[in-house]
Order: C-alpha cells, then structure tokens, then sequence
C-alpha cells in the first residue's frame, strides 16, 4: 500500500473555551490521516499533522461549527518552500492550489477549483507567470527538458504534467498530488492552468497528445507565487465576520452564493 506524505497544517479557529479546544480535538483525533492534533486556545490556533489534504482537514474542524482558516502550511519536518497560485478564468471557474515541497524529490501540490464542468480536467504548470493575455499567454508546459507530454508516473513527461483531477458534480475538484520531479524553487513565478478536458497523459492518438495530452481549452489559471509557511503568516479571524484576508469564507470560490463583484484575495 502506498504511504501518503505527512504535511503541517496551520489554521486560525475560533476558540473560545476549553469546550471548543475539546470539541475540534475530538473532531481530528482519531480520523484515519491524522497524525497529531496541537490546540493553543490564548492563540486560536490548530496545528494538524496529516496526510489529508486541506479542504478535508478544514470541514472536520467546522463540523464542531468553529470556523477555520488555513493560515501556514509545511513539513512534518524542516520543509525546502511553499508557494500557491489563486486561479480565475473565463466562466466561473476559481481555485487555489498550494505546493509545499517536503523533500528534494516530493512536493506536495494541494488544491481547491471550483465552477469546473463534472469530469476529469489536465492540469499542468506552464512556462510563464503572463497573465496579459488570460491564460494564452501563460506559454506551453514547463518542459526544461525537452520531453514528450506525458502522465505524472511517467519517466517521459514535462515537469509541469501533473495529470488530471477530477470536478465532482457540484462542479468542484478537490485533489492532493504528490510529485517527484516538481521543485518548488523552479516553478515559483511560472503558472498553474487547469483545462477544459481530460489529458490524454501523450498516451491518445490525437496529433495534440505528445504535446499538450489534447485536453482542450485553458479555462483557468494563475501565478504560482512564494506564499506563507508554518507561523509566518499573524493575520487572525475577524471578531465581526469570521473572515480574514488570507482566504475567503462563507461562500464558494464560484457557482452558487458568489457575488459577481466578488474577487479572490491575494495569497501573499
């Protein structure tokens, strides 16, 4: 069986009483993938050890009906960098995918996209962090190499194929990838698309399928910039709201609940 990665997760929660510090460490010990459960209640803060990936992690804390924020992440020991890219599109498709990179040869690249159309999508890094152009001006698969397009597993491959995830019927793909030829330090000021299709992984017939795995149209994309490790990042949950700059709440990244005057917040 294969073993999954261990990564820190660093969240501000509400917390309020010992009730509340109680009450999340029973909604996080003892689910399979969680390692360990840190609460210090004068700081609101949880700090989970585990192989699950953030969204998992972050609705078995508000499950207790606390509202949690992702604040840092990195690894079980000394991570090498973390980076995240805030994607948008044409549509309503919008995401965020972080990279932590646990060792030289295993980065960890944790997402959520919403707005997708159900079904299997290719998601890749690209060349240039160019957004004056929308996606089409992000260039071709991060290929340092000169390979062939190719999947994730594959010795032939761009560094930047990583494959598809899947967008469930709400429209939202949830997914923990982890990558033996991504570095953090490389792809850092280069961009992360997602594709309207299935990447063929350069195994289909299509003339498009050593190059891009024919998986269609760029419908969202972003820069991959330097983001926040474990205890970098002070900013707390707001008394009024809940709501703090480093990641939205109440509301999905697209679709349903979000206003069109709504946008993103920038990870720094």
């Amino acid at each position: 069986m294969e073993t999954k990665q261990v990564a820190k997760l660093e969240f501000a929660v509400q917390l309020s009483c010992e009730s509340c510090v109680r009450a999340v460490r029973a909604a996080l010990e003892g689910e399979r993938g969680v390692r360990s459960v840190h609460i210090d209640l004068s700081r609101e803060e949880v700090l989970v050890e585990t192989s699950l990936n953030t969204q998992e992690v972050q609705a078995l804390i508000e499950s207790t009906g606390r509202r949690a924020v992702l604040k840092g992440v990195g690894g079980a020991q000394a991570d090498l960098g973390t980076a995240v890219a805030m994607l948008s599109g044409t549509g309503r498709v919008q995401g965020v995918v972080r990279f932590l990179q646990l060792s030289q040869d295993c980065c960890l690249i944790d997402g959520t996209i919403d707005g997708l159309e159900p079904g299997l999508h290719g998601l890749h890094v690209h060349k240039l962090g160019d957004l004056t152009q929308d996606c089409m001006s992000c260039g071709e698969h991060y290929n340092p190499f000169g390979k062939q397009h190719g999947g994730p597993e594959d010795t032939e491959r761009h560094v930047g194929d990583l494959g598809n995830i899947l967008a469930a019927a709400d429209g939202r793909a949830t997914f923990r990838l982890e990558d033996s030829q991504l570095k953090v330090w490389d792809v850092i000021g280069r961009s992360m698309v997602v594709d309207s299709g299935e990447d063929d992984l350069g195994k289909g017939n299509h003339s498009l399928s050593s190059t891009t795995g024919n998986s269609g149209e760029r419908v969202a994309c972003g820069i991959i910039a330097r983001s926040a490790g474990l205890f970098q990042n002070p900013k707390q949950i707001c008394a009024c709201d809940g709501v703090t700059l480093w990641e939205e709440r109440d509301r999905p990244l697209a679709g349903k609940g979000r206003r069109v005057t709504d946008t993103p917040p920038a990870n720094l």
